[in-house]
């Protein structure tokens, strides 16, 4: 089921130059069931990106809206159905949902239309009279049920699976909550009631982002974090995809829709992308990515961190893999950014750990080393080595950094497998001799004969 939707990403990448991350982050949300926000500069074909492959899902509800200061609640959510506050009365679409009524009612629109052909009075008689059994009806059902206030949702929010609101963030204070509750939960309030919505992503797009500093514009951060994957567009960079562009807008070609999904099958993908496994391998890198991108003072919070996951099983699925492979948490360079700066350093972060998953983690190793060696370092250089007590300080900190080497450089070497490749084998080698010199710097600290650690190491010291 897969290949029909690469076929549908291959073919919208055909129709938008330079849009092929943008147009797999689409893919990926629909069938994560994530949001997805895009920043760039007006005429970046934004949009048009996101138009293309939605009209390729049949049988979706689609909702479309600009957003603006004057955008109102009813026109996202729908308005009160005034019908249903009359006294004994109720909306039709309520009075169909009665299994009575629904026959009752296509009974009477069967014999009229026989009426309008035949034309007897014997068959108008009996449409009247069952007519007059619908009116009954309904007044029973008024008698028990009106009363209940309804809002009329058909071709709303609440009514669609795709809902796609431009420039979000010109929204007003009015209906932030509505929205922030529908982007997050999937729900909405229907006359103090919570309604389970059917959408399966929202998509925005904007030519910038709130400045979060600012009071008047903080109130819109928490719509900013419910837009799981955010993606950063830019102008046509090259110059022969620049050239295709122009002469196919010069012709008026276009390019037809040739594969399309149904609804049913882009469900089916969600429940196959569920089942596509995550080893503890991957999840032992993204703790060591969490580490990274913390460290580089980029704020991940645990429930963004938690969530990674339906992310990188879609990735997988849609390589056609049964487990996630490291390369596919590449993706998550258009999860973990919070502003467009911040997006070359977690994509390096990704690259270093990912592509490079046994280099990371001896990387990881050696960096404990080298923190354990500092210590030790720091210690010793701002004490007064003539004094015996502080001496004998430096030798206890000495015997445990020693300890701490010993069991880091155990760890470096039983990264080592048989089908390991020549460059993991030589990162481990190189690793390893940066430990056992750290090592070799302890012993001339502490004045003592240096022994190898591998030798320690074979001895079981």
């Amino acid at each position: 089921m897969f290949t029909k939707m690469n076929q549908i990403i291959d073919e919208v990448k055909a129709d938008v130059a330079e849009r092929d991350e943008l147009i797999e982050c689409i893919a990926i949300c629909l069938i994560a069931g994530k949001n997805l926000f895009i920043l760039g500069d007006t005429g970046q074909a934004k949009s048009f990106a996101i138009n293309e492959f939605r009209k390729r899902i049949t049988g979706a509800k689609q909702y479309e809206r600009l957003m603006s200061k004057q955008t109102d609640e009813e026109q996202l959510f729908g308005r009160l159905d005034l019908s249903s506050l009359i006294p004994g009365n109720m909306p039709m679409d309520e009075l169909m949902k009665d299994k009575r009524y629904a026959e009752q009612a296509e009974k009477v629109e069967n014999l009229y239309d026989k009426y309008l052909n035949d034309g007897q009075n014997s068959t108008l008689n009996e449409a009247v009279s069952e007519a007059k059994n619908l009116l009954n009806i309904k007044h029973i059902l008024c008698a028990l049920r009106s009363g209940t206030p309804k809002m009329i949702t058909e071709g709303k929010i609440p009514d669609s699976h795709i809902v796609f609101l431009d420039e979000i963030f010109k929204s007003n204070d009015g209906i932030l909550n509505s929205l922030l509750t529908a982007l997050n939960e999937k729900v909405y309030t229907n006359e103090g009631q919570m309604v389970k919505i059917p959408v399966v992503s929202f998509f925005s797009a904007s030519n910038e982002i709130p400045n979060f500093n600012d009071s008047t514009q903080a109130i819109l951060k928490p719509l900013y974090d419910r837009f799981e994957i955010k993606v950063l567009t830019e102008y046509v960079q090259e110059k022969d995809n620049r050239m295709t562009v122009l002469k196919n807008k010069q012709s008026g070609s276009t390019n037809t829709a040739a594969t399309y999904i149904t609804l049913a099958e882009l469900q089916q993908m969600q429940q196959e992308a569920e089942k596509v496994k995550v080893t503890d391998e991957i999840n032992e890198l993204m703790d060591n990515v969490l580490c990274e991108l913390r460290r580089h003072n980029i704020h991940v919070s645990d429930r963004k961190y938690f969530g990674f996951t339906p992310i990188v099983r879609v990735k997988a699925y849609l390589n056609g893999n049964t487990e996630v492979k490291p390369k596919d948490l590449l993706v998550l360079k258009n999860y973990f950014w919070n502003e467009p700066s911040q997006i070359p350093i977690i994509e390096k972060i990704l690259k270093d750990i990912c592509e490079n998953p046994i280099g990371a983690k001896a990387q990881k190793l050696v960096e404990m080393a080298r923190e354990s060696f500092s210590d030790l370092n720091c210690f010793a250089n701002n004490q007064d080595r003539e004094n015996p007590d502080i001496e004998k300080q430096v030798l206890k900190l000495y015997m445990k950094t020693g300890k701490e080497l010993l069991r880091i450089y155990s760890d470096v070497v039983n990264l080592k497998e048989d089908d390991m490749s020549d460059a993991d084998c030589k990162k481990v080698d190189e690793v390893a001799e940066e430990i056992e010199n750290f090592s070799l710097l302890c012993d001339d600290i502490a004045k003592t004969p240096h022994v190898p650690l591998s030798e320690k190491m074979r001895l079981n010291v």
